[in-house]
């Protein structure tokens, strides 16, 4: 069994706890005032490996990390030993695109971190719409995985392509351990 460490970051208000407790299957305060993430919260449940023929599970930490830029310095601990990165933003809001690059260099960028370790979620808040319209990405944010999110209308599209991205981080994780093996025998 694989343990993955899964950083959830982004901007403030774009529904990365929203997204977290739905895919942990975590219910906490559904609905109800906007209360900010304070550092981090930690999420731990199991899930089915997806793409794996043998049925394995793999145990999840979801660490949801606060959009606000006061915790920066918090960051390098929070990124210390993570196995992948996903990206929250909300696309009806201009300023969350401008910060992606910034997310992206502080997050992935530093980790050296491979396209399939990596995700955005472009997260649509209840009753603004779904649109699947081609955002103004940068080159290099345009070359991950991106879904459409939208909680309301199609959840189960959400949480398979988050376990499909789970699938990608176990195949990652095996494919190093099977390399650190192999450096040990030769």
């Amino acid at each position: 069994m694989f343990k993955a460490k899964i950083l959830l970051i982004g901007p403030s208000e774009s529904g990365k706890t929203v997204l977290a407790n739905f895919l942990s299957d975590t219910t906490e305060n559904v609905g109800g005032e906007y209360s900010p993430t304070q550092g981090v919260r930690i999420l731990e449940f199991e899930s089915q490996n997806q793409g794996s023929g043998d049925k394995s599970t793999c145990d999840v930490e979801l660490w949801d990390c606060a959009g606000d830029f006061k915790f920066e310095s918090c960051w390098p601990a929070l990124i210390k030993d993570s196995n992948g990165v996903v990206i929250v933003f909300n696309p009806d809001v201009p300023s969350h695109l401008r910060e992606m690059e910034t997310w992206h260099s502080m997050f992935i960028s530093s980790q050296g971190l491979q396209d399939g370790q990596c995700l955005l979620i472009a997260h649509h808040k209840p009753g603004s719409g779904d649109s699947d319209e081609r955002l103004p990405l940068a080159a290099h944010l345009s070359r991950l995985p991106l879904i459409h999110s939208n909680l309301e209308d199609e959840p189960e599209e959400v949480r398979q392509a988050f376990h499909n991205y789970l699938g990608n981080i176990v195949t990652t994780l095996s494919e190093s351990r099977e390399r650190e093996e192999m450096s040990i025998i030769t």
